[in-house]
């Protein structure tokens, strides 16, 4: 495998998302891009129950049809620290077997998928996003086989993807890669280049992780603002009526 950067793809106004899909491959295709079938990310998160005043802890599930044998978990300590694991399927039997401590959030269950294309040294997924198969948005993957490090290829990867999507890409890294600081084994604070190091199969997880939270929150704020429009309306009434009385 190579180095992957996942591109979220703003959808047009007046268009469906398949349209914009079928728009995509077709593209993709008339350009030399060959059909290499589907592909799907899922991802299912499971909270905690606080105990003895510690807080709640998330523990998201992925799988990734590119690695069918594996299930990637990301623990989340509830402190903004994260673990990474990677097991085979049994951990799936595992969580369920956990249900009087981790609880499923089946309605914030998330997937991505799609068609699977091959352009030369490049894979191309176009996903479509849904939540409880309510459509959320297009996810496109690239991956650069040839690559190991981002750093190296980052500019080979945004000309593609603004080649067919037609659309500008920002010249900086993508949020993911962006340099982070991190605590060195001494305890002291430094830098650190995320976009120079080794691309692992995990990292592509992550990202995906990364997009996933993205979408959930905005699906929350739109919710939150509903609630207090609705709200806002119902608590005006009675004074619009009394208004109106002579």
């Amino acid at each position: 495998m190579g180095v992957t950067v996942l591109q979220p793809y703003p959808l047009p106004e007046g268009k469906s998302g398949a349209h914009i899909m079928d728009h995509l491959g077709k593209r993709l295709l008339s350009l030399g891009a060959s059909h290499a079938g589907q592909f799907l990310v899922d991802c299912e998160t499971f909270i905690s129950t606080p105990q003895h005043g510690t807080p709640a802890r998330a523990v998201h599930v992925l799988h990734n049809s590119e690695y069918p044998a594996s299930t990637f978990s990301i623990i989340d300590n509830g402190t903004g620290k994260q673990v990474a694991i990677v097991a085979d399927n049994i951990f799936d039997l595992l969580m369920l077997k956990m249900t009087s401590i981790f609880t499923s959030k089946k309605q914030t269950k998330i997937e991505s998928r799609g068609a699977r294309f091959e352009y030369g040294d490049f894979v191309i997924k176009l996903g479509s996003v849904t939540m409880m198969e309510h459509f959320k948005g297009i996810l496109i993957e690239i991956e650069y086989r040839p690559c190991i490090t981002l750093s190296y290829c980052w500019e080979m990867i945004r000309e593609m993807l603004q080649g067919f999507l037609g659309i500008s890409v920002p010249k900086e890294y993508p949020t993911y890669f962006t340099t982070q600081t991190i605590m060195n084994a001494m305890g002291q604070q430094q830098l650190h280049a995320k976009q120079n190091d080794l691309y692992e199969p995990m990292d592509t997880v992550k990202q995906y992780l990364e997009h996933f939270t993205n979408y959930r929150k905005h699906v929350q704020m739109h919710g939150s603002m509903a609630s207090s429009t609705a709200s806002m309306g119902s608590g005006m009434l009675p004074s619009s009526v009394g208004m109106g009385r002579p």
